[in-house]
Order: structure tokens, then C-alpha cells, then sequence
């Protein structure tokens, strides 16, 4: 991932974050998550160094599952529609269609 990519992400998140006016709690509670997430990303493709942004994006789905799990029990339900909403926008993020 470029630094530009990895800006991007950064300043999305934090614009995100502040959308959902998390609490100090939530935000070290949705940091863990997708740190959690990440790692999961790097295990994929450590294991499997000629994977494809395709497989990638398909074994994220899964996980992607959890991740709400996961926040849907720190979030209040107004929060949680607004995650929803971003997720959605999310998926073409950056030009990469997640289904």
C-alpha cells in the first residue's frame, strides 16, 4: 500500500470517528477491531504471497462479518446506522468494489 493509500485510509477513518462521536472507550474498542482485522489481512497474505487483490478482498468478506459483530456491541443503535451507511460507501473506496 503507497503512503497516499495509506493517508487516505487514515484521514477517512478519523472523519469517520468523528462522524460517530465515539466515545474514548469506543474509539480504543474500534481501534482493537480493525487492528484485529489487519492482522487477519497480513496472515492472508503471508500465507499465501501470490494471492490476488481478488482472493483478498473475497477472504475479507468474512471477516468484514465479524468486524460489525464487533462494534455492533459498543455502538448505539444511532452509530451503528451511520457505520452501516459508511461501510457501504466503503466498498468502493479507493476504486476497489467489495461486494
Amino acid at each position: 500500500m503507497t503512503t497516499e493509500t495509506k493517508s487516505k485510509i487514515e484521514n477517512e477513518l478519523k472523519r469517520f470517528a468523528a462522524d460517530l462521536n465515539l466515545s474514548d472507550t469506543q474509539k480504543a474498542q474500534l481501534n482493537s477491531a480493525l487492528e484485529q482485522a489487519h492482522q487477519k489481512l497480513e496472515q492472508v497474505r503471508a500465507a499465501n504471497p501470490d494471492v490476488t487483490k481478488a482472493d483478498v478482498i473475497s477472504k475479507l468478506a468474512g471477516e468484514r462479518d465479524n468486524i460489525r459483530s464487533r462494534v455492533a456491541s459498543f455502538l448505539t443503535p444511532e452509530q451503528l446506522t451511520k457505520w452501516d451507511a459508511e461501510v457501504g460507501k466503503a466498498r468502493t473506496f479507493l476504486g476497489f468494489n467489495m461486494k
